[in-house]
């Protein structure tokens, strides 16, 4: 019995040690490589170059532009608007390293609301299917920030992914008129306030008096 216990302890004792050997000479090794930084690459009308985007020196608008079409779904429309009412085209490119993976025409001043052609051919030469999407309504001013020349847009947006339109047209703001209608709503307010104060503060003294005529 004590022989076959020092059998086992040493056939331990030898895995042990064959394992930490292991560990120290292909741990460092077998590292997984660390992701190449991303960036994008665009180009389109008003660019007389590729504006270059890195990871490295520019990760929040490198961010946001890939923002702007990470959430493709896998199929998109089969024909999107017509050329005369897409704008102007924004290619954009994004890359591993400096090797392009992926490639996409915007059209942020499309009509009807920002537009995302994705090609059916792609730079890494996986397979996808060509389509047409509604792309973000934050489109233009991503753009525009990262570097692209267009023009500010100031309107305030309404809807989903894409589309929108101005909610409230300039002709229509009038200060001293909402002034008027802000305070009249705040009185309605307190006034409607009051009303449910004095509504509860009745109710509990009927059910105080309730309470002690019965306790008596």
């Amino acid at each position: 019995m004590v022989r076959q216990m020092r059998r086992w302890a040493a056939v331990l004792a030898g895995t042990l040690v064959t394992a930490l050997l292991s560990l120290g000479t292909t741990g460092p090794a077998s590292a997984a490589p660390k992701p190449a930084p991303a960036g994008v690459d665009i180009t389109g009308v008003g660019l007389a170059a590729p504006l270059q985007l890195r990871a490295e020196t520019q990760p929040a608008h490198v961010g946001a532009v890939i923002d702007q079409v990470n959430f493709l779904g896998r199929t998109g429309m089969a024909s999107g608007p017509k050329p005369a009412d897409l704008g102007p085209k924004y290619t954009v490119v994004v890359l591993a390293g400096e090797t392009p993976k992926q490639t996409y025409d915007l059209y942020p001043k499309a009509v009807g609301g920002p537009r995302v052609f994705r090609p059916a051919k792609q730079p890494d030469g996986r397979k996808t299917s060509a389509g047409w999407f509604l792309g973000r309504l934050s489109m233009s001013e991503t753009l525009r920030t990262a570097g692209v020349p267009l023009e500010r847009q100031f309107d305030t947006v309404s809807g989903g992914v894409g589309g929108g339109e101005r909610v409230l047209p300039e002709d229509t703001l009038d200060p001293a008129k909402d002034l008027d209608e802000a305070l009249g709503d705040l009185q309605r307010l307190l006034l409607l306030n009051v009303g449910v104060m004095l509504t509860i503060t009745v109710g509990l003294a009927g059910i105080a008096l309730l309470i002690r005529r019965r306790t008596r």
